[in-house]
């Protein structure tokens, strides 16, 4: 008789596949994407983004830190408008390249989304992954600790954390990781919370398996499709996050280009340099769309392809 299983769940012999078998895998997935265009352009979008924050420092055509006191600002001393010579996208109030300050700001955006993603899903899955399997004592004491963090708005807590710490893109990772993890890890600890109960659990803990060899071979392998997802849906939020906290001025320190602190520039100056809210808005937007349509387009993939339980 067949168990209710979470999405993307399977059973331990589900996710064998011979090397035979992975080449054929990968077709599907390239047939998926290519029956899709909004996920399909979507990664090539994020593949530019990945290559121009990559190549930053060569491809800018100015320091995005120089300030053009003497071309880079008109008679009045307003920014100068898009396709200015020398200066494509204009320049902002200062006399900045707004183009070499939007390349820049992709790096810090994107390494930012990553790396403060990366370590919160990393520990959301280990509290989700210990509460789910242990229950008991440990599951109280760390549902009750994410219940705490997850009951503040997330912007509140960033913004109290990094008021009563040096400003730096270094503190505003930590930040966003020890807040963003809460999510993944209650559906990470349901998931488990299903999978222990499962035979091909039970059976190898009735062989005497050690619990962390358990959890790392028998569990965590099927949670890999709801982690691959949620990651890549996470670094959207964390980029939105990092621009959010930019914006209100306590973000990526000044002068270095951010999204976010663009934007709070731009908004100022809206009547007289509107280029310089529109350019690093449409960026933000575009790559946060492209990051979310590319995870749901997995989320219905690892699904839809999930193999059913025996």
């Amino acid at each position: 008789m067949s168990e209710s299983v979470p999405p993307g769940v399977g059973t331990g012999m589900d996710y064998e596949e011979t090397i035979d078998e992975r080449p054929m895998r990968m077709l599907e997935v390239w047939r998926s994407l290519k029956r899709d265009p909004a996920a399909l352009g979507s990664l090539m979008l994020l593949v530019l983004v990945i290559v121009v924050a990559v190549l930053s420092p060569f491809i800018s055509p100015h320091d995005p830190l120089q300030t053009f006191n003497d071309i880079g600002l008109g008679p009045l001393g307003q920014p100068l408008p898009p396709g200015t010579p020398g200066f494509l996208l204009g320049t902002d109030a200062l006399g900045r390249d707004v183009l070499s300050r939007l390349i820049s700001g992709t790096q810090v955006s994107l390494v930012i989304g990553i790396v403060a993603n990366g370590l919160a899903t990393l520990v959301g899955v280990l509290v989700g992954v210990i509460a789910g399997y242990f229950g008991g004592i440990i599951e109280a004491i760390l549902m009750r600790i994410t219940d705490v963090v997850i009951s503040f708005p997330i912007l509140l807590l960033c913004t109290a954390l990094i008021a009563v710490t040096t400003r730096s893109t270094t503190n505003v990772i930590i930040v966003i990781a020890l807040i963003y993890w809460t999510t993944l890890a209650r559906i990470i600890r349901g998931m488990v919370i299903s999978l222990k109960q499962r035979e091909f659990v039970i059976a190898t803990r009735t062989l005497g398996v050690g619990h962390l060899k358990i959890m790392w071979k028998h569990i965590i392998p099927h949670l890999l499709p709801a982690i691959i997802v949620y990651a890549t849906l996470g670094i959207a939020a964390s980029i939105l996050i990092e621009s959010a906290l930019s914006f209100l001025g306590i973000g990526v320190p000044i002068p270095q280009a951010s999204w976010g602190q663009m934007i709070s520039d731009g908004s100022t100056y809206f009547q007289i340099a509107p280029w310089m809210l529109f350019f690093p808005g449409a960026c933000l937007i575009v790559t946060v769309m492209a990051f979310n349509l590319l995870g749901d387009w997995l989320s219905e993939l690892l699904n839809s392809s999930a193999p059913m339980a025996r």
